[in-house]
This record gives structure tokens, sequence and C-alpha cells, in this order.
């Protein structure tokens, strides 16, 4: 069951919790004490009795008022600092199950439906606990103390008013609960569906109207919030249906309790007014019964995502890091593509520290999914990859990431500036650092303070690529894995940009993917992938010679 799940991630807030329903419950009671005792003393007020014999009950009146508005204020304080507090531990919890995922398992779910479930289905979540679980933890408690104190009265006024609270608190709430179930699933689909649409008319703005596509992505975003506010309005509809039947059930409730008490005197108003604002407790438990099915779909998209299977999951217990110089073979390994049976060939590679490869082949190659597995986002199908003689199924991603990295080709340029994204790279690196690793890829056109907007929107393509350049050579892994790394740039750029990588990664490793064949006649081996698998391997000069794949990829690389 998602609540009893939701119940363990808050399980360090229950007291806290439990306290924001206890001074909710005080409050309660002492509004409806307030009632009680004000409506006894008018009463008992009407036969003029000595002003000593109400002293206690003007004193109780006023107590009841101060600690009424108190405890509602020490509730709300401590309920919503409770509920902060778990919100930001299930958030950490939530990125913790992201890291996994990334990049191979993110697709899986679409961005804007990421961003949809850690934000407007965490905040629905808040609702659960402050809106639902405290509301009918303090009925409970409220509707037990009255029934209680009516039942010393007059068994028959304690019976009505256990009926009327069973209708009001327990079978209208539950008859809400279904109905809302109903068409509540479909707001939080529908909301994720607009959320997903609108991050695709933002991000895909330019694409969108360069193909006139525009218009029908407006409309398919716009039916998807059309379908959410029509589902809306009907959960609206049934609400003010079971605000009606909440006020006839009340009133029905504090007649039956004045009729069946009809000879107690004073006692009898206070029964029946104690009844009244006893009512005021369970009032809003229809509506918290809908905010619950509602909050309920949110929570299982939520703990879908805490529950989604890392994309390469880590041992149990890794083995230790080798120490360096870390040497790279890739034996008959075959990474783990669903969908892409054809790559049954496994791949080998020996990488001893300080050697230079580069791997060209046409485009689907798997060039991309080989450095993908190199570094763990993807996993392993078969073979073995060891790093200085270990398994690397056996150590910890992160330590692997730690030896083998770079750039990728889905490399993200955050909204920030260039110096806020080259510090990913190397967090400790100071200016002078950066602004040499700017130096060697050419891009001496923008300051470090410079803003580049999101996934640097703000800078051309061939710029974007060589700040993440850039990056990756500040990081400098002792193995390096470059995607691309001239892609978007001109021939003499690229040939300059593969020279300076080469000179500032001496004495490193590195596997460099590219499709232009500028300076590869300074890398110690080229590999030529197809469907998955090495097809021709050898030096540059090498491959030239023989006719095959690479002879025909380089003459049409030099007609280009």
């Amino acid at each position: 069951m998602p609540e009893l799940r939701l119940l363990r991630l808050v399980a360090p807030h229950l007291p806290r919790i439990m306290w924001a329903a206890l001074l909710a419950t005080v409050a309660q009671l002492s509004g409806i004490a307030l009632i009680a005792t004000a409506a006894w003393l008018l009463a008992s007020a009407a036969d003029q009795p000595p002003l000593t014999s109400l002293t206690v009950a003007i004193v109780a009146v006023r107590a009841f008022a101060i600690g009424r508005g108190v405890a509602r204020y020490l509730e709300r304080l401590s309920g919503h600092d409770a509920v902060l507090r778990a919100l930001a531990d299930i958030r950490g919890e939530i990125f913790s199950s992201l890291t996994p995922l990334a990049p191979a398992g993110n697709a899986v779910f679409r961005n804007g439906d990421l961003l949809s479930r850690l934000v407007s289905d965490v905040d629905k979540i808040q609702d659960l606990i402050l809106r639902v679980w405290i509301p009918a933890l303090t009925a409970l408690l409220v509707a037990a103390a009255v029934v209680c104190f009516t039942f010393m009265y007059s068994v028959a006024a304690a019976g009505v008013l256990l009926l009327a609270v069973v209708l009001s608190g327990v079978v209208l709430p539950l008859l809400c609960g279904r109905f809302a179930a109903s068409f509540d699933a479909e707001i939080s689909a529908e909301r994720g569906a607009f959320a997903a649409a609108t991050a695709d008319l933002v991000q895909g703005a330019q694409d969108l109207a360069a193909y006139g596509a525009s218009d029908e992505a407006k409309r398919r975003a716009y039916g998807h919030a059309r379908a959410a506010a029509d589902a809306q309005k009907r959960g609206g509809r049934m609400e003010s249906l079971a605000v009606l039947a909440n006020s006839l059930i009340a009133g029905a409730g504090v007649i039956g309790v004045y009729l069946a008490a009809p000879d107690l005197g004073v006692m009898t108003v206070v029964l029946a007014l104690t009844a009244l604002a006893t009512f005021e407790t369970t009032g809003p438990l229809p509506q918290a019964a809908r905010q619950r099915v509602e909050a309920g779909a949110s929570l299982a998209r939520v703990l879908d995502l805490l529950r989604a299977p890392a994309a390469v999951a880590d041992p149990r217990e890794p083995a230790p890091l080798p120490e360096p110089p870390y040497h790279l073979c890739v034996e008959n390994a075959r990474p783990a593509i669903p969908g892409r049976a054809e790559m049954g060939v496994g791949l080998d590679l020996d990488l001893p520290p300080g050697k230079r490869v580069a791997i060209v082949g046409a485009s689907g190659a798997g060039k991309s999914m080989l450095l993908n597995m190199l570094v763990r986002f993807i996993g392993i199908e078969s073979g073995r990859v060891t790093l200085s003689g270990e398994d690397v199924t056996r150590l910890c991603g992160d330590d692997v990431r730690g030896v083998i990295g770079g750039m990728l080709g889905d490399a993200h340029v955050f909204n920030g500036t260039v110096s806020d994204n080259l510090a990913i790279g190397a967090p400790g690196a100071d200016q002078d650092r950066m602004r040499l690793a700017l130096a060697a890829v050419g891009l001496t056109d923008v300051q470090l303070w410079t803003r580049v907007g999101a996934d640097a929107q703000d800078l051309s393509g061939g710029q974007r690529q060589r700040l993440l350049m850039a990056r990756a050579l500040l990081a400098s892994h002792p193995i390096m894995v470059l995607d691309e790394p001239t892609e978007h740039v001109d021939p003499a750029t690229a040939a300059s940009i593969v020279l300076d990588t080469l000179r500032l990664t001496r004495g490193h490793s590195l596997i460099m993917v590219t499709h232009r064949f500028d300076c590869l006649d300074m890398f110690d081996e080229v590999l030529v992938m197809d469907q998955g698998r090495v097809i021709q391997r050898g030096t540059h000069d090498e491959l030239l010679e023989v006719d095959g794949q690479y002879r025909r990829l380089f003459e049409v690389s030099k007609v280009c």
C-alpha cells in the first residue's frame, strides 16, 4: 500500500506529525469546550445565580479561548515544520534514485514528467499529511471525546451523535473517495502529460517553428490542460454535493441530540451545541478523502520513481579500486542495449596506460554505446571489462567514473556561467586553469562570467562543443573518453583541438570517437566499428593501405 511506504519514508518525522495532530485535537476540543461552557454560562445566568457560582465558568471561557488560539498556532507551526522536513528527505530520496537511472534509465521518464513528479507530486504528499492524516486523526480523537462526554448525560443522545458522526466522518468520505478515484488518476496523468508537452514547447520552440509544428504542439498541450481542467470541474461538483450532504447530516444530528435528551434542562442545550461544534471537525473529511485519492495518485507516481531499477546496479559489497596506473581491457564485451539484438558480437580493446585509440564508423555502429558501457552508464550483456585486472562489475560505478570519464555524446551544459560549467569537471580549479582549458579548445572569445543559458542556448553549436571539451580536459581523468569532441567546428579548429587534446592528455589513456580523420595518424590505434563489432583495427597508415571500410570512410570525408 503506497501510504504504508510513505509512513516508512517519513518515519523519522512521525513524532513531530503526531505532536501536530495532538495539538490540533487540543485546539478543536478547546473550541468545543468554549462553546459548551459559554452555552452553560448563558443558560445558567438566566436564573440569576450568585456570581461566585459562575466564576469557574467565566475563567474557563477565557482559558479555552486563549488555549484554542495558542494550540492552533503551535499546531500549524509544528505540522508544517514536520512536513517540510519530511518532504526535504523525500526529495533527497528522489535525487538519490535518479542518479543511478541516468542516463539510460531516464528514457523511461520524460523530462517534463520528471519535473512534475519532483515538484507537483511531492507537494501533493504534503497535502496528504497536513490535510488528510492530521485532520482524520484529529476528528477521530475529538469525536470519541465528545461522544463519551455526551454518553455521561444521555445514552440515546450519544447514540444519535455517534450515528451522525459515522455518517459524516466515515461513510460520506468513503463515498467521496470512491467517486474521486474515478477521475483523479486522470488528473495526475494529464498534468504529467501537460508538463511534458510544455517542456517540449519551451525546449524545442525553435525546431517546432522551423518545421511549422508549433500550432500542433500547442493544441496537444492545450488538450492535456483542458482534460485535466474538465476532470477538476467534475471533482468540484462532487465536493459541492458533499458539502450539502454534510450540512444536512450535521443539522439532523444536532436536532436528533436535542430531541434525544429533552429532560436535561441546561445540558440539553449544551449537548446540542457541543454536537454542532463536533461536525466542524468531521466536515472537512469528505474533501480530505478526495485529496487523499488525488495525493495517492501522486504518491504512486513518486514511489514508481523511487522503485525504478537502476540502469546499472552497484554490487552490494564493491571491491576496492585498483591503484594507478590503470590498464583497461575489453574482452569480447557487448553492451546491454534493449532492442538492439543485432549487436550480438562482442568487441575487444586493450588500453594500457598512455595509449591513444580513435574509433570511427557510420552512425549507429555502436561507438557511443561502447563509451557508455565503459563508464558504467549501461550494463555489460556478455564478455568482460577489467580495470587493472579487476572486473568493473565488481567496482562501484562512481569509482569507475572517477577513473574513466570525459565528454560523452549527451553531455549537458547547465544554465549558469562558463566558470560554473567548467567547475563541474574540476570543482577546485582556479580561474587560470579554466582559462588555459578554454584556450586549449580555442574558446577565447567568451569570458568566465559569461552566462550560457539553458543547455548553452546563448552559445553557438561550436562554442557549446568546445565548452564541453574544456570541461573534460579540466576533469583530467586517467582514462579519457571523448565522443565527437570536434562536432560543429570547422576543420582547422577541429585539427587544432585534437592536437591540443593529445598534448594536454599526454600520460593519460585516451579513447576518442570521431567522424573526422584529421590527426588520426597521431593515434596509436584506430578501430573501425560496424553493428557493435570491430571490423578493422590498426594504425591510420596501415588501414589506408588495405581496401576496406576505413579507406572508404576516409575518401568520403575528403570529398565532403
